[in-house]
This record gives C-alpha cells, structure tokens and sequence, in this order.
C-alpha cells in the first residue's frame, strides 16, 4: 500500500530518518516506535507528503508522489496528530466537516457522513456543538479521528494520538480505536512510544534508533528475538511499575 524506499531527510545539519525501506501492508496496522528524535513523526509526514525526502522515494499503491499528485493522494489519507489539531476557533462539527466543507459538500451528505461518524467514534452528537476548549480530552480525539475519516480515506495516519491522554481515557480509547480499525479494515500507520500500546494495535512494528530501522516485524519477534542490545534496552525500558514491583516482592 505504501512504499518507502532508501528514504532520507535531513534537517539542517540533523539528520531525521536515514536511506529507511518500509513496505507499509493494505488493511493492516503498522506501529512506528521508538524513542524521541529517532525518525518516527518524520516517517509519518513523508507518507503524507507534508515533507519531501532529500533522497529515495516514497509510493502510494505504485504510486510515486510528487508535487503534481500530492494533493489527490492527501484526499485518500486521514491524518490525526497528538492532543486532536482541531481548531480552537471551529466547533466539532465545523473541525469535523473541514475537508468535506471545502470539497463543496452539500449539507445534507455532510450531515449524513456525520452521524455515521459519531456512531462509529461514540461521541454523543450534542458535542459536536462545542469549541475544543470545552471537550476533554477523549472527546477532542473523537472529533479528530471523525475529520480524519470524513472522506472515507483508504489510510489513516496516526501520530502518537493517545500520548496527552490520562490511563483511563486512554484504555477506553485504545479498545474503542482497535475496534474502528478492525470494522473498517483501513491501512493504519500508528505512531507511539509505548511498548504496550505497539503490541495492542500493531500486526506489524518496526522499531527506529537514530533514524533508522533497528528492528521489525511481529512485536512477539522484538520481544523474543532481539537484534541488538539497543532492542533489548528499549523493551527492559518499559517494563510495567507494577511487573517490576512484582518481581521485587519474589526477591
């Protein structure tokens, strides 16, 4: 579905992401992890075509983007960035129906799209009404996670969506998105930093070290069979509190 070939992006003298291969499979979730500044949001924005690669190639369904396709292959994406990006100005229901507005919609397949949407994403209508300083924090995902899927997109792009949340709204909304994930059978990138959560949603996790891929596949592999001792450390990183606790009271 989508294809990244020797991909490399440079920033000034820092270099973000690094001749990186990733072949992104149809109607499953590949998990982007690894530690801040280890390539991962860049990998997301080259997919999307919000920055361009310094090298190599980035492809679509065999389709390579460039400055004169960009704009139909963005209509076929949907993209959500961490604490929503919704527009402080906009209620959730003009947050929600930015695209389509723009596209020339008309209000009755608009309205139409949108209850299907808040069904899909369990927000209660009457809050789409609201400015985004009046939601919390859950339902400010919601409503950007129903802009995401307005068009219908072919892939959703997820850019660490749930790391603002606190535990328990972040639980809820980690099974409800697995749910809408599986229900639509969209291709997802999902960006994260968290072990657990890469294991939750991922059928495919390729973990970065210094803007390269350090390891991929099934987590089960990266658990089991690492390829470094930087994969080792990583997952070690993140043992739970409470595993940790656990093994200190057998002690």
């Amino acid at each position: 579905m989508i294809q990244l070939d020797a991909v490399t992006k440079h920033y000034g003298t820092e270099v973000a992401v690094q001749e990186v291969s990733l072949a992104v499979a149809a109607e499953q979730t590949t998990v982007l992890i690894g530690p801040s500044g280890s390539g991962k949001s860049t990998l997301l924005r080259l997919m999307i075509g919000l920055t361009r690669p310094d090298s190599g190639t980035v492809a679509v369904d065999s389709q390579q983007l460039t400055t004169a396709n960009i704009r139909s292959v963005r209509h076929r994406m949907g993209y959500v960035i961490q604490e929503g990006g919704l527009f402080p100005h906009l209620t959730g229901w003009a947050n929600a129906s930015l695209m389509a507005r723009h596209l020339g919609w008309s209000r009755d397949r608009i309205d139409a799209r949108i209850e299907e949407l808040t069904d899909l994403v369990q927000l209660a209508p009457d809050r789409l009404e609201q400015y985004p300083s009046e939601l919390s924090g859950g339902q400010r995902q919601r409503v950007s996670l129903m802009r995401a899927l307005m068009l219908d997109p072919d892939v959703l792009l997820l850019d660490e969506p749930l790391g603002a949340l606190d535990p328990m709204i972040r639980a809820d909304l980690q099974d409800d998105l697995r749910d809408i994930f599986r229900r639509l059978g969209k291709t997802v990138v999902f960006v994260t930093h968290d072990i657990g959560e890469a294991g939750f949603f991922g059928d495919h996790v390729a973990l970065l070290h210094e803007g390269e891929i350090e390891q991929e596949g099934r987590m089960t592999a990266l658990v089991n069979d690492p390829v470094s001792s930087f994969v080792t450390d990583f997952i070690q990183a993140q043992r739970a509190p409470l595993e940790q606790l656990s093994v200190e009271d057998r002690e």
